[in-house]
Parts: structure tokens; C-alpha cells; sequence
């Protein structure tokens, strides 16, 4: 199962060998970098990541530019996403704030630099993943017990402008994050928590989410007791699987309950959603694992594991590996990236995988975070294929909670 456990030069330099070259192709290209920024923890910094060369770092907006909290109280900018389709497509990034209460949705005009909050509630807690869809709205959610799933609705002539906001309860009433939304209208969320289940909303009519069916992922093969999570035999849940439908009376109040009431595949704290092609990938915070689900085939294949295709980290001994895969990212050529909830927090690329066993054929580190306590969130791949966003959250740099972008030049 094992395959090449590489973070360039370092690890190349175990086996003799050179690192190899597959991550500098593309728009992206990248050579990796030789570890985690172990030696470079610092609050003093002036550019957050430790990177390859032949990139620029640009902050796109922090606590200095806005800071909705105030009062020494970090903003928690999660999540990122583009206004991907019509009017001036591309120009806004709209972001989520992980706060307790009044959460709120904000979005910075890359073209001018001005950011403001578009929308906010006092009963908004924990607002994480975002989603642009191809109906034109913002699908954004709470990552909290009883956490909703709710719809922006856009001034088709301003993307600035909220018109309405509508709750989403037929998606699920769970711990949400991830969230992920096709063209034909299904839309993939995740419950993000140790026994989490993944989740598919197929609705009766494009581009309407308050009327469908929500199904859960449950693996076949593996008795009821087997489905429940476990530290020890999580990765026994791969394989062939079925979409459960769910009691939608149910979902609606407690979707974790209603995965529970068919004995769903419970995973270990599934976190983000990202969909390439007709391959969806949900990252396994827990287990140190991101699994690829084929929507074609109805298999659910172990993509990235730690001491299997990528080092598993030992920060005491200054080891670099993989630890924490919280969110994830599609780049233009189709590769999928990870960051860590870690510290240091790194970038991973991962590439395809071309010899049919289910694993990335290789996973290699981009960048890490310098902050001594901060995570990298948000990561996201716009309209410009040589551009990366990525939110700094918590960082112990004073106003530094906030948005960067990552260019090659």
C-alpha cells in the first residue's frame, strides 16, 4: 500500500535519489520546499509563509484593513470563495468568521482593496465552509452542534449586495464545514466530529435547497457495529459504498441522528469537501487521511494517509510529515491541495493517482506557517490559476487574523 513518503529534498536524500519534479509543472508549479517551518516560528514576520522561490506573498486584507471584532478579539476569517460566475466574475472573495456569535459573511473587491461585512446575525455561530454554486448564491454553514446550512442570495447587478439570506435545514442540521455544490445541483456537507458522517443532498429541482432528499455514505461489507468510528480500524472504511436516504423529518432536526438511525459510516472528524471531476474528497482530520468517494463507480478510496504515501510527522523530533488535513483546494490542472490545523500549518499538492491503487501517486509540501500559533484556513484556488488564497486564524501576530494571497511569478 505503501508508496513514496516525499517532502522533496529531505526525504529524497534518504534514498539517495533527487527530489522528484512532478509538482513543478503546471500553472502552479512549484519546487517543494525541504520541511515544516520548524526554525522559523516567530510573531515578528513580515511575509507569513515559508515558500518556494519564484512566489510572491500579498496580504489581501486583515484586522488592519477591517477588523469586525475589535477590541483585541481575532476576527477567525475561515473560509474563502469568489463570486465565480456572472457580473465582474472573479473581483470579490467572500469569507466567513468563525466567532461563537453575530457571525458574520464579508467580502474584500480585489480590484480596488476595500472589505466590508455584507451580511451578519447575532444568532450566526461559527460560520466555516463557503460555496459559491452555479446558480449564482453563497452556500455558507456553522460548525456547531445544531449548525445550519444557509443560502446568500446576490444583487445580480452588485455581488456586494445581499438581497436575502434563507436557511437551509433540508441539508442537514449537523457540526457543518465542508461543503461542496455540483452543477447539477447536489450539494456534499460533512458532520465535523469524531462519529461524523458524509452527507449528499440531491434536490428536486436545480438550484432549489429547500426541497430534496439527503442521503448518508454508508460502506458495504462492514456489520452496523463496524460503521461506527473508531480509532482503530478507520481505515477499513473504504471500499464499494450506497447513498442512504434519510428520514427528512428528521434531518431537518438532527441530521447526525437520522445518519445514526441507518447505521451511516462514521469517520474520524471529516472536515472540508472538495470536488474534482466526479470525485469527491473529504479530509479525515483524526485520521490523518483524505479519501477520495468516485461518484462513477461508488468506491471510497484511502487518497492520502500519513506513513503511507506521505511522512507522518514528528515535531519533536524535527520531522516533517503530515499531520491534522483540515481544508482542501482544486488547482486549475486538477490536483488537489491540503492544508494542516496545525502547528507549524502546512500546504500539501498531492498528484493524481495514475497506478490505480486508490493513493496519490505523490504528496508534496508547498509551504508552512511561520506563526507560532496560528493555522492556515481557506485555502482556495480563484479564477487566476497561479494565484492561491489562504486565511491566517489566531495568529499571535497582533491583527494579523486575515487574508493573504500566494502567486507564482
Amino acid at each position: 500500500m505503501k508508496k513514496h513518503l516525499t517532502i522533496a529534498a529531505a526525504a529524497a536524500a534518504l534514498v539517495g535519489l533527487a527530489a522528484p519534479a512532478y509538482a513543478a509543472n503546471g500553472p502552479f508549479g512549484f519546487e517543494p520546499i525541504e520541511g515544516s517551518a520548524y526554525g522559523h516560528q516567530t510573531a515578528d514576520w513580515d511575509l507569513p509563509l515559508v515558500a518556494p522561490d519564484g512566489f510572491t506573498q500579498q496580504l489581501v486584507a486583515d484586522e488592519t484593513v477591517l477588523d469586525i471584532y475589535g477590541g483585541g478579539t481575532d476576527d477567525l476569517t475561515d473560509m474563502n470563495v469568489h463570486n465565480e460566475t456572472g457580473v465582474d466574475a472573479g473581483r470579490y472573495l467572500y469569507r466567513t468568521h468563525e466567532v461563537g456569535s453575530n457571525g458574520a459573511l464579508s467580502v474584500v473587491d480585489l480590484r480596488t482593496g476595500e472589505a466590508k461585512v455584507i451580511a451578519q446575525r447575532a444568532d450566526w455561530r461559527r460560520l466555516d465552509g463557503i460555496e459559491w454554486t452555479a446558480w449564482g448564491t453563497v452556500l455558507f454553514a456553522e460548525e456547531t452542534t445544531g449548525g445550519r446550512l444557509f443560502e446568500a442570495f446576490l444583487d445580480p447587478q452588485d455581488p456586494t449586495n445581499v438581497v436575502k439570506v434563507e436557511e437551509r435545514r433540508e441539508v442537514g442540521v449537523l457540526r457543518h464545514e465542508g461543503i461542496g455544490a455540483m452543477a447539477d445541483g447536489t450539494v456534499f456537507v460533512i458532520d465535523e466530529l469524531n462519529g461524523g458522517s458524509i452527507f449528499k443532498f440531491v434536490p428536486t429541482t436545480r438550484g432549489d435547497l429547500s426541497d430534496g432528499q439527503l442521503y448518508a455514505l454508508k460502506v458495504t461489507g462492514l456489520s452496523d457495529a463496524e460503521q461506527s468510528w473508531s480509532p482503530a480500524d478507520y481505515l477499513d472504511k473504504a471500499g464499494a459504498f450506497e447513498w442512504v436516504a434519510l428520514d427528512m423529518d428528521q434531518v431537518v432536526v438532527d441530521a447526525d441522528a437520522a445518519a445514526n438511525a441507518v447505521s451511516a459510516t462514521e469517520f474520524g472528524r471529516p472536515e472540508d469537501v472538495e470536488i474534482i471531476g466526479q470525485t469527491v474528497y473529504v479530509a479525515n482530520t483524526t485520521e490523518d487521511r483524505v479519501v477520495a468517494i468516485d461518484l462513477k463507480k461508488n468506491v471510497l478510496n484511502t487518497f492520502v494517509h500519513a506513513g503511507d504515501n506521505v511522512p507522518a510527522e514528528n515535531r519533536g523530533a524535527g520531522v516533517t510529515g503530515f499531520n491534522g488535513p483540515d481544508n482542501l483546494a482544486r488547482s486549475a490542472d486538477g490536483r488537489l491541495w491540503i492544508v494542516e490545523d496545525n502547528v507549524p500549518s502546512d500546504i500539501w499538492a498531492t498528484q493524481p493517482d495514475l497506478d490505480g491503487d486508490g493513493l496519490a501517486d505523490e504528496v508534496e509540501l508547498f509551504a508552512s506557517l511561520k506563526d507560532p500559533g496560528a493555522e492556515i484556513s481557506g485555502i482556495y484556488f480563484g479564477k487566476d490559476p497561479k494565484t492561491l488564497f489562504f486565511n491566517i486564524q489566531h495568529p499571535t501576530k497582533s491583527l494579523a487574523d486575515g487574508t493573504w494571497r500566494i502567486t507564482r511569478r
